[in-house]
Order: structure tokens, then sequence, then C-alpha cells
């Protein structure tokens, strides 16, 4: 790569636990020779998603080139964050090959594209591609994609439903925005579900895209890499239910953290955050735990009552702290009942 060549940058967005942290380790582990960066941008205070990712860190991608930005939605803090974390990155004395980011759940990507355009920026890099994971057994259930016939007939039966949700916006903007939209956990939402969830995010895309299935983040690299959309060039394409406003509110959302003594059973531990999603709504529970007797962390992820717990790394020097994120709507989250249930 010359100095005359733009460093290409993969952006990959999708709603909470659609998969997204998955896709990266994958690539990071067949890189196509290639040496990778990575900028993770959470929703909240902790880094959860960051070092899973810095846990896979190797030659191809060293850790220095695993950065989190943590101090608000990654399309919010243009200026302030994200401009200068890619000047940091293209002045590093090994310049990656190529960049990926991953959002927040709750990004909206055309702000973000238009960033790109920046004359700090722009003459160095392109956008390669926009991938948005959808999970394929929720959009086959109709979560976030309702078609007109039925949404107007919800609106006849309840004024609750008089107005897009947040949620379903931000997936709509998502899709509208992709290149490529991967429908993840195929696994489980089998043939009939995949065919639904084609369906209907073939009924909400402003152009023809390739949607592919996904099942544990794996999928050829040459397919999602090394498109040459030069997204930021492209916008017009892309439409949003935010174009022409200057920015656009989270205040729908809110996380809090929730820190817990050391567990003796994962499984009652899971179950209690399932019954989490059922009760208060919650969306969304990541982080680590310590379990008594386990030298490995116990890394817990789950998106509603879907809960997923493995032992990823030993604690080593660090101490045994247990640390859960909670994210949910604004009005559902209840930091007392949620420690309530939590660490009964």
């Amino acid at each position: 790569m010359t100095d005359l060549t733009k460093t290409p940058v993969t952006v990959i967005t999708g709603f909470l636990g659609a998969g997204k942290t998955t896709l990266i380790r994958h690539l990071m582990q067949n890189p196509q020779g290639k040496r990778l960066a990575v900028l993770v941008n959470e929703f909240g205070t902790m880094g959860v998603d960051g070092e899973i990712l810095k846990s896979c860190a190797d030659e191809n991608c060293p850790e220095e080139n695993i950065l989190e930005l943590s101090n608000g939605c990654i399309c919010c803090t243009v200026a302030d964050d994200f401009i200068p974390t890619l000047e940091k990155l293209m002045a590093m004395p090994q310049k990656p090959d190529h960049i990926l980011i991953e959002t927040s759940g709750l990004a909206l990507p055309k702000p973000l594209l238009k960033a790109f355009d920046w004359p700090a920026i722009r003459s160095r890099i392109t956008v390669d591609g926009v991938i948005a994971l959808a999970d394929a057994e929720a959009v086959a259930a109709g979560r976030f994609a309702p078609d007109e016939a039925a949404v107007q007939a919800q609106r006849e039966a309840d004024d609750s439903l008089d107005h897009e949700t947040p949620l379903s916006e931000v997936f709509e903007d998502q899709i509208a925005c992709a290149d490529i939209v991967l429908l993840s956990k195929a696994d489980l939402a089998g043939d009939a579900g995949l065919a639904a969830a084609r369906a209907v995010i073939e009924a909400e895309t402003p152009r023809q895209l390739p949607i592919l299935p996904l099942t544990d983040g794996v999928i050829d690299p040459r397919v999602i890499l090394g498109l040459g959309a030069a997204a930021e060039d492209d916008l017009d394409a892309r439409p949003s239910h935010h174009d022409g406003a200057d920015d656009h509110e989270h205040d729908d959302f809110d996380s809090v953290v929730i820190e817990l003594p050391e567990i003796t059973d994962p499984a009652d531990l899971a179950e209690r955050i399932a019954r989490l999603a059922r009760d208060q709504k919650i969306l969304r529970v990541k982080g680590h735990v310590a379990v008594a007797g386990k030298p490995m962390r116990l890394l817990v992820q789950a998106v509603g009552e879907r809960v997923r717990h493995q032992y990823d790394r030993p604690w080593g020097a660090a101490p045994r702290a247990s640390r859960l994120v909670v994210i949910a709507e604004h009005d559902d989250i209840d930091p007392a009942a949620i420690r309530a249930v939590l660490a009964a």
C-alpha cells in the first residue's frame, strides 16, 4: 500500500446483540494477509466488547490497534472522539491495511458516513462498505420491521403506536445504509425464519442488497471486505429517518452497571437475567462475573431472554470484580429493581 492509497474502512452496524463482535473476532482470525485495526464504540461505561476483542489480538491485529470509543455514540462524538482516534491510527509507525469499526447498537450509520468527508481524513480513508447485521430470529418475528398495513391496524387499536419506535427507526436506518446485510444466528432461525427475515428486509431496503445467512460470525472475509463502495460518496442512495436533522437523541435508552459478589451457580444467574428481560423489558446484558472456585472469568452476553455464558480467560492479576452492564429503554430501567433481581 502506498501513501497515495486510501485506507479502507468497513463499518459494521447492527442492533444490540446482533453479533457484531463475534463477526469481528472471525475477521481478526482470518485477516487475508492484512494488518487490521479495530474501533469499538460501546454503549455505557464498561468496555466488554473491547475486552473480548483484545483477548484475540495477534500480530495481524495487535492490542494497540484495538481502540475503544466510550465517550458516547460514535455518530454524536465525531469531532471530539472519532476523528482524533482515526488520525491516531493513521499516525502509527505501521499503518493498518484495513480498519473495522463496530458501532454501538444505537448508532445511526449515516451521520458517521458523513464524517468521512472531513478534510482531515477524506484524502486518506474511504468507507469500503457498510455491513448491517440483523438477528434473523428477531426480524422473522417482526420486531423491528412493521409493514404498513399491520402498523395501521395497531395504530387504530393503540394510540401509543401512533409513531415509529426509536428501535425500529435505528433498525431501518441501518438496513437502508448497508451494502450487505448479514442475517445472524441463522441456525436458530431455520429455513423458514430466514425466508421470513429476508422478506422483511427486502421490503425495507431502498435498493437491492445481498442478504446472506450467518452463524457464529463465520463468513468468507472476501465476501464483505474489499467492496470498494466509497460509501462516503454515495449518501443520497442511503436514506435515513433523520435526513435533514442536525443530530439525534438517545434519551430513549439508558444503561446501568451492576456490581455483584462472586456467584456459585452460573445457570441461576442466567435465569435471573432472563427474568429481567421478561419482567423489566431489559434489552441487553453483558459483562464478566467471578465464579467461586473458578480461576477463569465468566463472560455473560444476553439479548432479551437469550442468555449465553462461557469462561473466556483467567483473571490473572486483574481484580475478581463481577460487573454487568444492563441496557433498556429509558422508561423501563430501574436500577434498584435490577440490582434486587441480580444480587438476590
